[in-house]
């Protein structure tokens, strides 16, 4: 039996119980904890975490990562995990569940530009926003002062933060809403370290295999149901380059790179292909995943995963690995993936000018939609598409040529290294234009 792969995770004491419910879905899994309740207490944590038998991947907080960022070997997979759009926006609703407005308001740590999407999208006022981006070096005091002033500036009525030591240096004198990773946030955060730690110590995990199909009760699924199953599959711009096999009342069996699962299962916490097919085809669906070292394995492992779908009704998906490595379930949350180029006229000539296959470009242009106007690497766009790096910069080349990626400047993440740049797709206004 493969050794059990062992995940660190360095947290705030009160947040253990958030990361705890994150871990339930994942086994073949040890977890080390390095629990800390002062900032100050982090590299201690961190050093005797790593002395004590470095993990085979690290999942920490960004206030963690930037105390600690030197003490980490180069060659460790490390995931940091932050909160996101959602985490703001649930701490806003419970500021109106306060009975508190939502804006004025002091905001620590969110980029500006995730304030200002969710700020439009619940339809609130910029000028009542008072943000402050995370800075690694920027210590709790000046976070704490840049609170007060707002709030003396404003006459804002609470805080909203991610950092417990601001909040504790507020000492209750204000009121402060927490906007911590939900559970959900971090599992996602930690199975794409767990895939990516699978795939480091094996190759062979390269590829994977899937197997869809539609259980029998309460009614047996019918020739016509696999049919169009199938068809749904083969329309998805998602599964354009994946080989697609029905094999009747035994499910159908996709094989693709794992980076293609990962992204369609926006690394395994969510199938939406499983809304869609019960929208559209009017049946449910269970999957399962298989990620082993041959194409055999891979199927065995999917059949075993779907197996274990079909017996949860709520269940939407697992996954197996080789290695022990079980998550699920994944549920249909999330909207339709299914986007068939046919729906854009002018994307069959579009793509004969750039000198792709429609199904090519119209996988970019679903890509393009996930990323809601945010910038990617050419590495980013590889794993999404399930291609290799090169590749993808020879895919980013030949977009650029055609004005259908422009430069939107760069990312290191590493203090070492030649920062990377990125690109902004603009595949879907090209679209408008041409059919206009």
């Amino acid at each position: 039996m493969p050794a059990a792969m062992v995940i660190g995770l360095v947290v705030h004491a009160n947040h253990r119980h958030r990361f705890e419910a994150a871990t339930r879905t994942l086994t073949g899994v040890t977890f080390a904890w390095a629990v800390y309740r002062r900032e100050e207490q982090i590299r201690d944590r961190v050093a005797g975490l790593l002395g004590a038998g470095r993990p085979d991947g690290l999942l920490l907080g960004p206030v963690p990562y930037a105390r600690s960022r030197d003490l980490l070997p180069p060659e460790l997979p490390v995931a940091v995990t932050r909160s996101a759009a959602l985490d703001l926006a649930l701490a806003w609703s419970r500021a109106r569940g306060n009975g508190w407005p939502a804006t004025p308001v002091s905001i620590d740590t969110f980029p500006r530009e995730t304030v200002d999407e969710v700020a439009d999208a619940l339809g609130l006022d910029h000028e009542g926003i008072a943000c402050l981006p995370f800075e690694p070096e920027q210590p709790v005091a000046e976070v704490v002062a840049f609170h007060r002033e707002q709030l003396a500036r404003t006459g804002a009525a609470y805080v909203i933060t991610v950092r417990t030591g601001v909040a504790a240096a507020l000492d209750g004198r204000v009121a402060v809403l927490h906007a911590l990773a939900t559970p959900g946030t971090i599992r996602a955060d930690l199975h794409e370290l767990a895939l990516r730690i699978r795939h480091r110590h094996a190759d062979g995990l390269r590829f994977a295999a899937a197997v869809l199909r539609l259980p029998d009760p309460p009614e047996p699924a019918t020739p016509a149901d696999r049919a169009g199953l199938v068809e749904m599959l083969h329309r998805t711009p998602e599964f354009a380059d994946a080989w697609i096999d029905d094999r009747g009342p035994h499910g159908v069996v996709v094989f693709a790179h794992a980076g293609l699962f990962e992204a369609v299962t926006r690394h395994w916490t969510t199938l939406p292909l499983l809304a869609e097919a019960r929208e559209t085809l009017g049946v449910r669906v269970v999957a399962g995943f298989g990620l082993g070292d041959s194409a055999r394995l891979s199927v065995a492992l999917a059949e075993r995963a779907v197996e274990r779908a079909g017996q949860d009704p709520a269940a939407g998906a697992y996954l197996i690995s080789g290695a022990g490595l079980m998550i699920g379930p994944m549920g249909a949350a999330g909207p339709p993936l299914t986007s068939t180029y046919r729906e854009h006229g002018g994307l069959e000539a579009l793509a004969g000018r750039v000198g792709l296959s429609p199904a090519t470009l119209s996988r970019l242009a679903a890509v393009e939609r996930r990323l809601a106007g945010r910038p990617v690497s050419p590495s980013e766009l590889a794993r999404s598409l399930g291609i290799t790096d090169p590749s993808g910069r020879r895919l980013i080349r030949k977009l650029s040529e055609s004005r259908l990626a422009v430069g939107d400047g760069s990312s290191q993440l590493h203090r070492k290294g030649r920062p990377t740049r990125l690109y902004r797709l603009s595949i879907t206004e090209a679209l408008k234009v041409r059919h206009d």
